[in-house]
């Protein structure tokens, strides 16, 4: 059945295909063949940028306008150009005049066809065949489809709808990225909400323990990057916590080997791997909860949490997300540029834990609160469930239709 779907649906774009070009020819041309290279009369630097202003600026960075300036200086006239940074994968779409304001952009204006064309052909075979070089050497030689009837009108003709209709799709994506992107929003807020309300206790309702008190802290050593292997024993690195990993893991990215992992010290499952250093207060502390099978290692700058039988490493990992925690671990970090909470200090701080009278109570109240936020966890965060996956989605759709409509056999 699938493949029979994919065949009806090959057999379908063929057609449209077709139609839309009505046996027109297509000639792969670099991309130096079909612009020109403008120099820009000035180049602003960028403490001159303002927020506001009469003038845009265009650079390289991921901002489609940098910002504006007043200043009466020669800009790039009003006309259709695409965009090029050497050291930037944003390449961009520009109709209106504006100023440069970084060195290493490329301005490209199309010397015959249609400037849109041009730029949606050399995002597409760039990113596919250079990978973003970042270089002009290697991106003018980027082979892109022309449409070569003999009528040029007709030619440009051909442009102007395969334009139109990825127009149309970039317009239809961005309003939907945007409402599932708000949507995502609003359920994080949803979920912080209910996790702290379900982590907020009365005072008659918990004991607040130090993490010393319920819990071995085994501060970690060594394991630089290039300790990594292919396979073996896995490791958690203490960036990749705050990089990569989610609330819990069963799986690591990376291995050492079995030498290695001897002067490493040793996560088992339900440890709680925490980091001790990050570069802003919010990554310090993070925490990752460890369910895999087999043991594990970590190094440096990370504190492992062994917790005592009456309290659950995802419900510590868990309060670690809260306001509560946040508000201790401000009161123990040290350092501007890099932020540092001491494992000593870790120990310090107060974890709240029902029924402490009665343990087994405890648990089981630890496993619903767990329970409810793992679920929240689950559409919110996690990439191959719920929204985040709807809207990566929506943005390999329109990669398929931009490369249906730009995809012809080359010679």
């Amino acid at each position: 059945m699938m493949n029979k779907t994919l065949m009806n649906t090959d057999i379908q774009k063929n057609k449209f295909i077709e139609k839309l070009f009505d046996g027109a020819e297509f000639e792969w041309k670099s991309l130096g063949e079909v612009v020109s290279t403008v120099t820009a009369p000035v180049k602003l630097k960028r403490n001159a940028y303002c927020t506001t202003g009469k003038i845009p600026i265009i650079d390289q960075g991921i901002e489609f306008i940098a910002g504006y300036t007043d200043e009466k200086l020669a800009s790039i006239e009003s006309n259709e150009y695409v965009i090029f940074g050497d050291h930037s994968e944003h390449i961009k779409y520009i109709d209106f005049a504006f100023i440069q304001g970084a060195d290493g952009l490329k301005i490209l204006k199309p010397s015959v066809d249609n400037a849109k064309y041009i730029y949606y052909a050399f995002v597409n075979f760039y990113k596919k065949e250079h990978n973003y070089k970042r270089h002009w050497s290697s991106a003018k030689e980027t082979q892109i489809p022309i449409p070569c009837p003999e009528n040029p009108e007709k030619s440009l003709k051909i442009q102007q709808e395969i334009v139109r209709i990825l127009d149309t799709f970039t317009e239809l994506t961005a309003e939907l990225t945007a409402e599932l992107t708000a949507e995502l929003t609003a359920r994080k807020k949803q979920y912080t909400y209910y996790r702290d309300q379900l982590l907020s206790f009365k005072d008659n309702e918990v004991e607040w323990k130090s993490l010393g008190e319920i819990g071995e802290l085994v501060r970690g050593n060594g394991l630089p990057k290039s300790d990594f292997t292919e396979s073996g024993v896995p490791a958690i690195h203490y960036g990749q916590i705050y990089t990569f990993y989610g609330t819990y893991t069963k799986n690591t990215i990376s291995f050492v080997s079995n030498e290695t992992a001897k002067k490493l010290k040793k996560v088992d499952t339900g440890d709680v791997v925490i980091t001790n250093t990050s570069e802003n207060l919010e990554d310090v502390c993070k925490a990752v909860v460890y369910l895999g099978k087999e043991e594990a290692v970590t190094g440096g700058h990370a504190t492992i949490f062994k917790p005592f039988k009456y309290i659950m490493g995802k419900y510590f990992t868990y309060f670690t997300q809260t306001y509560d925690f946040a508000s201790q671990k401000r009161k123990y970090a040290k350092g501007t540029k890099v932020i540092d909470v001491s494992a000593t200090d870790m120990k310090k701080i107060k974890i709240p834990i029902p029924c402490p009278e009665n343990p087994e109570k405890s648990l089981k109240i630890q496993r619903e609160i767990v329970s409810i936020l793992d679920k929240f966890d689950t559409l919110t965060n996690s990439i191959s469930e719920g929204l985040p996956k709807e809207i990566e989605l929506r943005k390999k759709q329109y990669e398929y239709y931009r490369d249906m409509l730009l995809t012809f056999p080359k010679e």
